[in-house]
C-alpha cells in the first residue's frame, strides 16, 4: 500500500457551487491523527483564512502539485462514521446542500467551534474517595474529632459511602475547602475530575412491565416483527384510529429490537408531544433512553448525543433532527405523525426526516416504521403499490367508541345575530363540561388576538414594512406583530391615515381566550401556542399543569391536536375548521383533514364518552364531512384521484428552484431566464412540465422578493442534474448578483 498522504476535506462556508472535496496534504506530525470523520482547520482561499473542514476520505500519493497542509486536528477520534458521511455525501445529491450543511445538521450545537474553540466545554465534577483502607481512615477519623472535626466528618462520611461529589459531600458535612485539602496532602483522599453529562430532566418511577395487546394489536404486532427479522431493509405503514394504541405497539417492537442488541429511534413532530412520550417510555426502557430536541440546552444535547454515540443509550427519541442521532446497528426507525409538515426542514439542507430515514435503515438493513390515523397520502398510495406492508387498527385500544362530532353552520349563527367565535352550540357543550367537572379542548391555528386591524373609514390596514403580509394585533401587549419577520409597532387609537375608527377583524387563541372568560367569568382557561410556551418554560409544564389543576378549558394551535392523551378530555371545539381549507398548496385539503381528524381524536380517549363540535363557514365541504366522520379511506381515495389527475405527487416529483433578492424586477427575470432554460432542456421529456415563475403564497419575507420555477415531473427520471446545474451556476452569475438561489424537493410552503 502506498503511503496515504493526501485527505479530501469538505470545507465550511463554501458556496453550493464550489462544493467538492478538496486536496490537503498531511503533515507528518498529524498522520496518526488525520481519518475520516475528524474535523480539521486548513488554510482557504488566497489569503489563506483558517476554515473548518472534515475528512471525507485519504487517498494515495498521486500526481499532484504542492498541496497546502493542514492547519490543526480538532478532534481526537472521529466524530462521524464512514456510514454518517455517506449520508452527508447522499444528502449532498439530494436535497442541493453542501457536505458541510449536512455534516452540521448531524452534529449537536456544543461540538462546533468559534474562534477555534468548541462553543460549549465538557462539564467536570471533583470526585471524592478514600485513598486509604476504610480501617485506617476511621482511626484518623477519630483522632481528628475533637480539633479537626470537620476532617473527621468527611472521612467519617466518606468511610460510610465510599465515594462522592466534592460539592455534595460539601454540603453534607459542612467541611471547608481547606479541610478537603489538608485530607488530600495528607493522603487520606483522592480527588479526581470526572466528565459528567448534563442529562434533561427524566420522568421518575418505577420500571413497569411491558403493556399487553389486544388482539388487533398483537396481529400487527407480529407482522410488523416479522419484516424486521429479513436480511434485508423493510417498510411498513401502520394506519392507526386516535386512540388504537399505536404507542403500545412501539413499545413493544423497541423492547424486542433492545433484547437483539439493536437500537432504535422513536420520532415525534411535535416538542410537546416529547414530554408524554418519554414519560410513558421511561417507564419502560428507564436509562437506556436519550431524547433530541431543541428545547434542550446545548449542553445537555452535546451530551445526551455523546450517550448515543458511545452506546450507553439504545432508544432515541426526538423531533426531526433526532434522525441524525448516532445510533449504530439500527433495529427500527419509528415516525408518529409520519404525515406532519415538521418533519420537512425549511432551511438548509432542506430534508425530509422520512427520506433520510429510509436511507439509514438501508444502511442497516433495518425496519421504518410509519404511524399514524391520517396517514400521508403519497405513503399510502406507496403502501398501495407495495413498497411498505400495510397494517391497521380500526378501533380504540379499550373498545371505547369514537367521539360523535357534530358539524356546526357558523353562517346560520351569524345570521341569528351571534357574532362571537364560539357558537350556541359550543357555549352549551362547554357548560354542559363543566357541570361534570370534565375538560375542554378549543382548536384555532392562529395566534394573536386578531388577524388584523382596519379603519372602517378609508379602509386601511396595517401591514409589515419588511413583508407583504398584515400585522396581528397581541392585545396582551397592545402591539401588532408580523409573524414573518417579528416587526413589531404599538397600535394607534384612531387611524393613522383619517382619524377614523379602527375595526379588528379575525379571531387568534389570544382572542378566543378573553371571549371565554367573558363567557365563563369564572373558569380558568390555559392557553396554548407560541406566545405562551416559552415564557411558561416549555410545552410539558402548560401540559403538566392542564393534567394536575383539571383546568377546565385548554385553547391552543396545532400544538394540542395530537398525541395528547388526557382522560378526562370529554369535549373537543374546532372554531374554524376552514382556515387552512384554502391556502395556496396541494397539501392543503389533506393537512385540514389531518389536523380536524386528530384534534377531534383527543376527545372520549378513555371511559367517558366524547363529543366534538366542528365550527365552519362551508358545511357542505367533503373534506370537513370526512374529517367528522373520521373516514380516511373515503379521504384518500377522492385525494389520490386528484392527485392522479393533476399529476402531483405521487405520481410525479416537484423540484422548485426559488429565487430571493430586494430588487424584484432582478428576480423575476433571474426565474425566467431559469424558466427558459428549463423548457429547452426537457422539451424531449415526456409527462415533464415546467411551471412558474410564480411568487409564493408570501411574496416578500424581510424586504426580500421571492418567486419560483417549479420543474414536474414523474419520479426518477434523473432532473435534478439540471435543477443543480442551474442552482450553481445562476448564484455566481454576476447578471444577477444580489439574488439567492435554492432547490428543494416536495416544498410544504
Amino acid at each position: 500500500m502506498p503511503d496515504v498522504t493526501i485527505a479530501k476535506i469538505a470545507v465550511s462556508g463554501i458556496p453550493f457551487r464550489l462544493d467538492r472535496p478538496f486536496d490537503y496534504a498531511i503533515p507528518l506530525d498529524m498522520k496518526e491523527k488525520v481519518q475520516p470523520g475528524v474535523r480539521v482547520e486548513v488554510p482557504f482561499t488566497r489569503a489563506n483564512r483558517r476554515t473548518e473542514g472534515i475528512v471525507l476520505a485519504l487517498a494515495p500519493i498521486g500526481a499532484y502539485e504542492k498541496l497546502k497542509p493542514i492547519s490543526e486536528v480538532l478532534d481526537e477520534t472521529p466524530i462521524l462514521t464512514q456510514a454518517q458521511i455517506k449520508l452527508a455525501l447522499w444528502m449532498h445529491e439530494r436535497f442541493f446542500c453542501t457536505v458541510y450543511e449536512a455534516v452540521k445538521a448531524m452534529l449537536p450545537a456544543g461540538l462546533w467551534f468559534k474562534n477555534g474553540k468548541r462553543r460549549v466545554s465538557d462539564k467536570y465534577v471533583t470526585m471524592t474517595a478514600l485513598a486509604v483502607p476504610a480501617e485506617e481512615a476511621a482511626e484518623a477519623a477519630e483522632q481528628k474529632r475533637r480539633r479537626a472535626p470537620q476532617q473527621s466528618e468527611l472521612l467519617r462520611t466518606l468511610c460510610a459511602i465510599g465515594r462522592a461529589a466534592l460539592p455534595d459531600l460539601r454540603e453534607f458535612t459542612g467541611a471547608s475547602l481547606q479541610s478537603v485539602r489538608a485530607l488530600r496532602d495528607a493522603g487520606l483522599i483522592s480527588l479526581e475530575d470526572v466528565l459528567v453529562y448534563r442529562r434533561p430532566e427524566a420522568p421518575e418511577g418505577e420500571r413497569q412491565p411491558l403493556p399487553k395487546l389486544n388482539s388487533e394489536q398483537t396481529k400487527a404486532f407480529k407482522g410488523i416483527l416479522k419484516l424486521a427479522g429479513g436480511k434485508k431493509a423493510s417498510g411498513a405503514l401502520l394506519f392507526g384510529v386516535t386512540g388504537s394504541g399505536k404507542t403500545t405497539i412501539y413499545i413493544r417492537l423497541i423492547a424486542e429490537m433492545r433484547r437483539r442488541g439493536k437500537t432504535a429511534i422513536l420520532l415525534v413532530p411535535e416538542i410537546a408531544l416529547t414530554p408524554q412520550m418519554l414519560r410513558t417510555f421511561s417507564s419502560h426502557f428507564g436509562d437506556d433512553i436519550a431524547v433530541l430536541h431543541s428545547s434542550l440546552s446545548a449542553g445537555e444535547r452535546l451530551d445526551e448525543w455523546r450517550r448515543i454515540k458511545n452506546g450507553e443509550a439504545g432508544v432515541v427519541i426526538g423531533t426531526r433532527s433526532a434522525i441524525f442521532a448516532p445510533a449504530e446497528d439500527l433495529g427500527i426507525i419509528i415516525i408518529d405523525e409520519e404525515q406532519e409538515d415538521s418533519y420537512k426542514s425549511e432551511n438548509a439542507p432542506r430534508y425530509h426526516a422520512r427520506d433520510v430515514a429510509k436511507f439509514r435503515c438501508a444502511q442497516d438493513n433495518a425496519l421504518l416504521l410509519l404511524g399514524s390515523a391520517t396517514p400521508d397520502v403519497e405513503s399510502r398510495w406507496r403502501a398501495e403499490q407495495g413498497s411498505y406492508a400495510y397494517f391497521t387498527l380500526s378501533r380504540r385500544f379499550n373498545e371505547q367508541s369514537m367521539p360523535s362530532v357534530e358539524i356546526v353552520d357558523m353562517k346560520r349563527e351569524l345570521r341569528r345575530g351571534n357574532g362571537s367565535s364560539i357558537s350556541e352550540r359550543l357555549r352549551s357543550e362547554i357548560s354542559e363540561n363543566l357541570e361534570r367537572g370534565e375538560q375542554s379542548i378549543l382548536f384555532l391555528n392562529r395566534r394573536g388576538a386578531n388577524k388584523l386591524i382596519t379603519c372602517v373609514d378609508c379602509g386601511f390596514t396595517y401591514s409589515c414594512p419588511n413583508c407583504s403580509v398584515s400585522l396581528t394585533y397581541h392585545s396582551f401587549s397592545r402591539r401588532l406583530m408580523c409573524h414573518h419577520c417579528g416587526y413589531t409597532q404599538r397600535l394607534d387609537e384612531h387611524c393613522p391615515e383619517c382619524g377614523g375608527t379602527l375595526k379588528y377583524v379575525g379571531t387568534g387563541t389570544q382572542k378566543l381566550e378573553e371571549e371565554l372568560h367573558e363567557l365563563f367569568p369564572d373558569t380558568p382557561v390555559l392557553r396554548m401556542d407560541t406566545d405562551t410556551v416559552a415564557p411558561a418554560g416549555g410545552h410539558d409544564v402548560l401540559l403538566e399543569r392542564f393534567q394536575t389543576e383539571r383546568i377546565p378549558i385548554m385553547v391552543g394551535t396545532q400544538m394540542v391536536t395530537k398525541g395528547l392523551n388526557f382522560e378526562n378530555v370529554t369535549l373537543v371545539g374546532v372554531i374554524s375548521a376552514d382556515q387552512s381549507l384554502y391556502a395556496g398548496d396541494y397539501r392543503a385539503t389533506e393537512r385540514t383533514f389531518s389536523l380536524i381528524t386528530q384534534v377531534v381524536g383527543r376527545s372520549g380517549r378513555f371511559e367517558k364518552p366524547g363529543r366534538a363540535v366542528i365550527q365552519t363557514f362551508t358545511p357542505e365541504n367533503e373534506t370537513i364531512r370526512q374529517a367528522a366522520r373520521q373516514d380516511y379511506e373515503s379521504f384518500y381515495r377522492a385525494e389520490i384521484e386528484l392527485r392522479r389527475l393533476q399529476a402531483l405527487p405521487p405520481f410525479t416529483e416537484l423540484l422548485c428552484i426559488t429565487m430571493s433578492g430586494r430588487e424584484e424586477s432582478l428576480v423575476l427575470g433571474c426565474a425566467a431566464k431559469a424558466r427558459d432554460e428549463l423548457l429547452d432542456a426537457t422539451r424531449s421529456e415526456n409527462g415533464v412540465r415546467v411551471l412558474g415563475p410564480a411568487p409564493l403564497s408570501v411574496l416578500r419575507v424581510n424586504n426580500n422578493y421571492r418567486y419560483r420555477v417549479t420543474l414536474c415531473a414523474p419520479p426518477g427520471r434523473g432532473l435534478r442534474r439540471f435543477v443543480a446545474d442551474i442552482v450553481a451556476r445562476y448564484s455566481s452569475d454576476k447578471q444577477f448578483r444580489g439574488v439567492s438561489v435554492y432547490a428543494d424537493t416536495n416544498p410544504s410552503d
